[in-house]
């Protein structure tokens, strides 16, 4: 478990940084088996560079090396199959340099595989990293390559690996009808507390696709639901450019939805990407004072100076705080960003976040938050209470839903 020690708002484990690995992803048991389910199988491959064993070797060259499998085509999510592709970027097709097999891209002209995609592939292996967060584009990624992978008769199979946050904590209403996107692509809360195998079962179980496609989850072995990634020993490699460390996706659904109004800094662009909230205008202590006097379970508010280096706030003398994580498992992560826009409503009410971020940003901020219900009902008072019990309502039963779909325990 994650101990008490605290160090620049990271959550780090008492032992040395060179912990024993103790679990095996999907990978790792798909090796142990000598690529049993992939024996004389054509095989598209949806990866990035998250995808390794537990000594970082590639996915990518295990399946090209592998006795009989044939690898033949890799399939990029955002990102990019080798993660140099800032977020929102469009990405073209090509062929990868290492294995000469052609990369075909999920994130440019479309999103989902083409049938002149998948033209001789037998079965599509999925292996990414995610971060247990709703918005985060890969499961978006996963769930259309499923909906393909039917239509086109073709087996799917995820090697799956961890949850970040583990697999108990749940927090954020599920998506409304008229707010489904790339970010919000799935009828799931905002942190949803399940691996990316258990996910795909679900999206089968409950029939969110229109006709199921034949799925083999790869279980991980060893891996239980109150890990956070730490606890797993396993190297983190970046998911994406500001999710540099393994931290980072606990700190990802606590200013993720506030940050898609570019309205303030959320350390995008400085060296704390999502774990702080600074603009000009704030006064850091009075700023701090005020949030730590919410005395909220596991959440501590540290006043701070900056200058951006790129992003919102670019080359100006910021003020604002960092959050500081120190009881994981009480803290409610994606309320922090609602408490802080109360807050700045109350210190500074000339700077409401609803009457002064950008307009054209708000289509963003209603489809991350799977609907309008939170902008419009928040902008009334700029109160945390007025959306709250909204936020939480579909979390215990989806609690209970989840349970169907478990791999671990």
């Amino acid at each position: 478990m994650i101990t008490a020690l605290i160090l620049c708002g990271l959550l780090i484990s008492s032992s040395s940084s060179a912990q024993k690995i103790r679990i095996k992803t999907g990978i790792e048991v798909l090796k142990q088996s000598n690529f049993k389910i992939l024996q004389g199988k054509r095989v598209g491959l949806i990866t990035n560079p998250t995808g390794v064993d537990n000594n970082l070797k590639s996915t990518i060259d295990i399946l090209h090396e592998a006795p009989g499998v044939q690898l033949v085509a890799l399939y990029g999510p955002e990102h990019g199959v080798r993660g140099d592709v800032h977020a929102g970027d469009k990405i073209d097709s090509f062929t990868d340099p290492d294995t000469g097999v052609p990369v075909h891209s999920l994130y440019g002209a479309t999103r989902k595989p083409t049938p002149e995609m998948l033209e001789g592939i037998d079965m599509l292996v999925y292996d990414i990293q995610d971060i247990g967060c709703r918005s985060y584009t890969y499961i978006s990624t996963m769930y259309l390559a499923m909906q393909a992978a039917a239509e086109n008769g073709i087996e799917f199979v995820v090697l799956d690996r961890p949850n970040p946050l583990g697999g108990l904590k749940v927090e954020g209403n599920l998506v409304e009808e008229g707010f489904f996107s790339f970010v919000s692509q799935l009828g799931i809360p905002y942190v949803y507390g399940l691996t990316c195998g258990e996910l795909a079962e679900m999206i089968i179980g409950e029939q969110m696709i229109p006709q199921p496609c034949k799925l083999t989850v790869v279980k991980m072995k060893k891996w239980h639901r109150k890990m956070h990634f730490e606890d797993t020993g396993l190297p983190w490699v970046p998911t994406s450019p500001h999710i540099p460390f393994a931290h980072s996706a606990y700190f990802y659904p606590v200013s993720g939805i506030l940050g898609e109004l570019g309205y303030m800094s959320i350390g995008v662009g400085y060296t704390l990407p999502f774990e702080m909230f600074a603009a000009e205008w704030i006064n850091a202590e009075e700023f701090a004072g005020a949030l730590n006097a919410k005395r909220l379970s596991g959440i501590t508010f540290r006043p701070v100076h900056l200058k951006p280096y790129y992003s919102v706030g670019q080359g100006n003398n910021l003020q604002g705080v960092q959050i500081y994580l120190t009881d994981f498992q009480k803290a409610r992560l994606s309320d922090i960003q609602f408490h802080v826009m109360e807050v700045t409503a109350q210190l500074y009410p000339d700077k409401k976040v609803f009457d002064h971020a950008p307009k054209n940003r708000f289509d963003m901020f209603d489809k991350v938050s799977g609907s309008d219900f939170i902008r419009l009902e928040f902008s009334k008072n700029h109160r945390f209470a007025d959306i709250q019990s909204y936020w939480t309502k579909d979390e215990e039963s989806f609690r209970k839903l989840s349970k169907k779909y478990y791999l671990y325990r």
